[in-house]
């Protein structure tokens, strides 16, 4: 799911190709990508985009006459832009929407079968605020709000961190590489934290959040992000997606916690002094196989 970074790259990249100019027309492809029925779709047609902003991980076209188009990418949602074909459907069937514009089309595209990707169409501000779900944003959020939101639940901090309702826009990817920054356990509980662990883990949101900020906005300055350019996985990455991969920090390589569609990237090393967090899958076949430190896996 494209996160915090990802979600202020396409606002970045949006902005300087749809700010002043109208929605010329409002095509959806899917049956189910608008949830929302009143005010209609078309309605948003030859409104001027006056602002492109964003709720947490939607992105939010506001337009003149306070209607608010909210995008909602959730997992393979992604944005293309390119010139205008009229009469075609754009992407074929990956498509979900378009909308065309004077100088180009934006399109949704869901390459999943599930389909989860949304658009809302809201009138007025307090229908908008309908899908802020309120979480905290850590770079301008002084210490004493973050540590509020950090223990307001005793959850993991892996949970906490990619919790909407807590802190806004981190997920699963973001998380696992601002906690490797901070040098902290995945599984450690919130309010287990010492305060110098809590200002650690602050100052670890704020920089990473900031230092990928800075690098997609700065490589989406003047082209439009490519489908796989948005994504979960980079190369510079230090632990998400990097499984078996040495750390950057101490060499060793870096594990996973497998669970669903998700995993949890760490090092045992940098993060959890040396020891292995249980797999939930292979941990419970092997049982007392399943080795508890890295010495103990390098071992075998």
């Amino acid at each position: 799911m494209p996160e915090l970074p990802d979600i202020l790259a396409y606002r970045h990249a949006l902005a300087s190709r749809i700010v002043g100019q109208p929605i010329e027309r409002a095509r959806a492809y899917s049956p189910f990508v608008v949830r929302s029925v009143v005010p209609p779709l078309a309605a948003a047609e030859n409104r001027r985009v006056e602002e492109v902003g964003r709720l947490g991980k939607r992105l939010v076209l506001h337009l003149e006459g306070d209607l608010h188009l909210v995008i909602h990418l959730m997992i393979a949602g992604r944005l293309r832009w390119g010139p205008r074909k009229e009469g075609a459907r754009p992407m074929g069937k990956i498509a979900l929407a378009a909308f065309d514009f004077p100088n180009g089309t934006l399109t949704l595209t869901e390459a999943s079968p599930k389909k989860r990707a949304s658009i809302h169409l809201v009138a007025g501000r307090e229908a908008l605020l309908e899908h802020d779900r309120g979480g905290l944003d850590v770079r301008s959020a002084p210490l004493d709000a973050f540590r509020e939101a950090l223990t307001a639940e005793n959850r993991t901090l892996k949970r906490a961190l990619a919790n909407p309702a807590r802190f806004d826009g981190i997920g699963n990817a973001y998380s696992d590489e601002i906690l490797h920054a901070a040098r902290l356990s995945p599984v450690r509980l919130t309010r287990s934290l010492k305060p110098e662990e809590v200002a650690r883990l602050h100052a670890a949101a704020r920089s990473v959040l900031e230092l990928w900020i800075e690098r997609l906005c700065a490589r989406f300055d003047t082209k439009f992000p490519g489908p796989g350019e948005i994504t979960a996985f980079r190369p510079e990455f230090a632990t998400h997606g990097k499984f078996g991969e040495p750390c950057p920090v101490c060499g060793k390589p870096i594990q996973r916690i497998r669970y669903a569609e998700n995993e949890t990237n760490y090092c045992a090393v940098c993060q959890n002094e040396g020891r292995l967090l249980a797999d939930r899958a292979l941990s419970r076949l092997l049982k007392e196989d399943w080795p508890r430190t890295l010495e103990e896996l390098e071992g075998e």
